[in-house]
């Protein structure tokens, strides 16, 4: 028979390792593997390229400064250049799920250049009877923000679709708004998400700090000392272990808040982790300016090492984001560091930053990448054998990379939302150069050859986490 496409000669990375093998492609799914070259309408070239399952980017906000219909096409595309093929929005919302979820979807739907799924962020009570409405709608993961509360409890929501304007709200996410979305979570089997900084004690920080006219990321970090990291992470893990809940620890660059959740799950808490490139390359050491703010802060160089670290015992599971989608004239509103926005966009840089800092530096393998990048988040929310992995039957998410390919990094490389990076003038060794989305191209050579409305929701049952 004709299949519709193969993937000739690349070094294909599978859950059983490094594989010679060719890739057969046949109604957006992997159909085989093989060292024969079957009849095909489509070859694609894979020589002196490696193969990985597509990357799962666990961790995006967008839809917060520009609307999701107009936001879903931007990052998607630098998302798609980036060898990323599910990307996992944060959603906020400011009032009801049941009033303005179904708005968000539709807005979303039609406008994206890869596939996409959801996290619902919870603030409120009446969010979180609407906890079961998520999951009835293939929602099935939910984020806890324990940074927010008191004088620090300022948040920008998601925009309502169609509309430009920014939409801030006060929330207090207090003791028992944490338990409670923790006990319905573990009701409904879903994993909650966690921003795990405690807001008292980072309001104490802030407030301290400025009272000194402290200025710049060194005083970011000292406001939000690790020790707000680690309250957290004891609180929500003591409500999980009563509840029989799983916890994702969103986000985690600090050695501190690394050496208590091995603690939480030396006791038995069900703990996964994530970090992101940021807390894998920069420091306030070696940072000027503010563009590196981010909540929680930026560290220092040996909490740098100690993150590489945790890689390499496999106490981290994944590797997101945490990108924003904003603007200069956002993010350097102010005079200081207190009144510049946190946050700043990542999701193109993901791949080439753990190829050029991780692979070619012989930090990770490439079976680690993959787990890092893709498998284990599948497995975690619920897409697992679907996504994350090359094997007959799954999706034809595919992304393939050039070790060698060296560029230096510029905003306007990717094309989206954001007019600035703060990897601007790296040069990186390691590029994606094919990103594939079920069987079709939807970006080459850093550019987008797919159309927009390609990517599809993925509606999530519960899982089991494997």
């Amino acid at each position: 028979m004709t299949y519709d496409a193969v993937i000739t000669n690349s070094h294909v990375v599978t859950d059983q390792g490094l594989v010679d093998k060719n890739i057969i492609i046949d109604d957006g799914k992997i159909v085989g593997l093989t060292t024969d070259e079957p009849s095909c309408d489509e070859k694609i070239n894979g020589h002196g390229l490696v193969s990985i399952p597509g990357v799962i980017d666990t961790h995006v906000h967008y839809g917060v400064y520009s609307p999701i219909d107009k936001a879903a096409v931007t990052e998607s595309r630098v998302a798609a250049l980036g060898g990323v093929t599910t990307m996992m929005r944060m959603l906020r919302l400011g009032d009801s799920y049941k009033r303005s979820l179904a708005s968000q979807l539709e807005a979303s739907a039609g406008t994206h250049f890869v596939d996409y799924t959801i996290h619902a962020s919870i603030f409120n009570k009446q969010q979180i009877e609407e906890m079961k409405f998520c999951v009835e709608n293939g929602v099935t993961s939910f984020k806890l923000y324990m940074n927010l509360g008191a004088d620090v409890g300022h948040v920008y929501m998601d925009m309502v679709p169609n509309t430009t304007s920014l939409h801030e709200v006060k929330v207090e996410v207090n003791l028992e708004i944490v338990e409670n979305v923790v006990r319905t979570a573990a009701s409904l089997g879903c994993p909650v998400l966690v921003h795990a900084e405690d807001y008292e004690a980072c309001s104490c920080g802030i407030k301290t700090a400025k009272e000194k006219k402290k200025d710049g990321l060194a005083a970011w970090s000292e406001s939000r000392p690790q020790e707000a990291e680690v309250k957290a992470i004891q609180t929500v893990s003591n409500f999980a272990r009563k509840y029989g809940c799983t916890l994702y620890f969103a986000h985690i660059g600090s050695r501190s808040a690394l050496k208590q959740i091995q603690k939480e799950k030396n006791v038995g808490t069900k703990i996964f982790v994530e970090t992101c490139p940021h807390y894998l390359t920069l420091s306030y050491e070696n940072q000027k300016g503010y563009l590196a703010k981010v909540m929680p802060p930026i560290r220092t160089a040996e909490d740098i090492s100690f993150v590489w670290d945790t890689i390499d015992t496999n106490q981290v599971d994944t590797i997101g984001t945490d990108h924003v989608a904003n603007q200069l004239k956002l993010k350097l509103k102010g005079s200081d560091v207190w009144d510049a926005l946190a946050g700043f966009p990542g999701i193109g840089t993901l791949l080439p930053i753990l190829l050029s800092e991780g692979i070619n530096k012989k930090r990770i393998t490439l079976q680690k990448l993959v787990q890092l990048t893709s498998t284990n988040a599948a497995k975690i929310f619920g897409m697992y054998p679907k996504k994350g992995t090359i094997e007959n039957g799954s999706d034809a998410d595919i992304t393939m990379v050039d070790l060698k390919k060296k560029m230096r990094v510029r905003s306007e490389l990717f094309g989206g939302f954001s007019d600035y990076i703060v990897y601007e003038g790296w040069t990186l060794t390691g590029w994606p150069v094919k990103t594939i989305l079920r069987g079709e191209i939807v970006a080459e050579d850093l550019q987008v050859v797919g159309k927009a409305g390609f990517g599809k929701l993925i509606k999530r049952p519960v899982t089991a986490f494997n």
